[in-house]
């Protein structure tokens, strides 16, 4: 048996009401097949009564395992949520092989060290989902532990975006207050999609000494001042745009003959000092890594995210995946695009309609080059083929 995903939203003002209608209506959606996996995604009002729609979701999908998050909005079914009460379900049925392993992971002090506790070690794990706390959990710390555990295992999710009085994150029937949760994916196929809305500018550069998150050469020249020429030659609409905010994308598999705009991690340019000719970036750097200037803006970022779903589409030969979550930054939406629903209409028309559902996150994470990191302004996909 493949994979088989049931979505719902649902905009019914009481809790115990919208568990039930949105949980029914994946249920119904799943057709019988068992729930091995439910995410929800609660905002609103909701927030004031979360074990009262867990409650309901489980009793109406019965998974195997739960997880979610408070948000600021919800996404679902090519709709979008934005700073509304809203409740978004998604589950799944993982087939004979699939299985999701559901953590809760925390951060303990022991003997004057941080520890991360109950984490898991995703050997043998096709994929993961991480949900974090955004002030008590460090989520680029983790990610890092991981890449170097099980590298190449992508890991993809958000940072909740909103705080209910019982706490953050679900799992099953319980809420935390701390750490992040998420689970643990085996047999089943997880394609990650990421896109980070920005449209590389000028050409490709070396960094030929840094340390740290300093860049102090680029092509053997002071960076600022390589950097000042490169932006000399862009034409007035790209100058328009640096003028916004100026980031640097940051290629991480140098194994490549041509990079394209996907390969590089875009990271904000921290600061300048004009006296020794070095930038300060929002990332660790060394020499020899490939960077080019990068720019965003409402076009490039659906430009960007369209070209990633395309991608994604073709990696299953056209067909129509099982599912997908998606995982919005809350700088999205109408603040980014000027009108309503755009990245889950975007993956409903791109991907040819599957079962989507999501939040808007205070961070997104998904992998660039191999590697899951946290982002910003970003969209994430977990895409699930049929």
């Amino acid at each position: 048996m493949s994979v088989k995903v049931g979505v719902a939203i649902s905009t019914a003002e009481q809790s115990p009401d919208a568990g039930a209608e949105a949980g029914c209506a994946v249920a119904q959606a799943l057709g019988g097949a068992p729930a091995d996996l439910a995410l929800v995604f609660a905002s609103g009002d909701h927030l004031g009564a979360l074990e009262a729609a867990l409650e309901a979701v489980h009793d109406a999908v019965e998974p195997a395992a739960l997880v979610g998050c408070a948000a600021g909005g919800v996404l679902g079914s090519g709709r979008e949520l934005e700073g509304a009460t809203g409740l978004a379900v998604w589950a799944a049925s993982l087939g004979d092989e699939g299985r999701a392993t559901p953590f809760h992971a925390t951060v303990e002090e022991i003997d004057d060290a941080a520890t991360i506790s109950d984490l898991p070690s995703l050997d043998g794990a096709s994929g993961a989902i991480l949900l974090a706390d955004p002030y008590s959990f460090p989520t680029d710390v983790v990610l890092g532990l991981l890449a170097e555990h099980a590298p190449g295992v992508p890991v993809l999710g958000g940072i909740a975006s909103a705080h209910g009085p019982a706490g953050p994150l679900f799992l099953d029937g319980d809420t935390h207050e701390q750490g992040a949760v998420g689970v643990s994916l085996e047999g089943v196929e997880v394609l990650p999609c990421v896109s980070q809305g920005a449209a590389p500018l000028g050409r490709e550069l070396t960094i030929t000494a840094a340390e740290g998150n300093i860049i102090h050469e680029l092509a053997g020249r002071p960076a600022l001042k390589t950097i000042e020429r490169i932006i000399a030659e862009l034409s007035p609409r790209e100058r328009a745009l640096v003028a916004g905010g100026l980031l640097i994308g940051i290629v991480i598999d140098s194994g490549k003959p041509e990079y394209e705009q996907g390969d590089f991690l875009v990271r904000g340019v921290l600061g300048a000092d004009p006296d020794t000719g070095s930038i300060a970036v929002g990332a660790t750097v060394r020499g020899g890594q490939i960077v080019r200037l990068h720019a965003r803006d409402a076009l490039s970022a659906d430009e960007d995210l369209r070209r990633a779903l395309r991608l994604q589409a073709e990696a299953i030969a056209g067909g129509t995946p099982a599912g997908a979550l998606l995982f919005s930054c809350n700088g999205r939406g109408r603040a980014m695009f000027g009108a309503p629903d755009h990245d889950a209409e975007a993956v409903e028309r791109e991907l040819g309609g599957p079962p989507a559902a999501g939040f808007f996150a205070a961070g997104e994470i998904g992998p660039v080059g191999g590697r899951s990191f946290l982002h910003g302004f970003t969209a994430t996909l977990a895409v699930f083929p049929g």
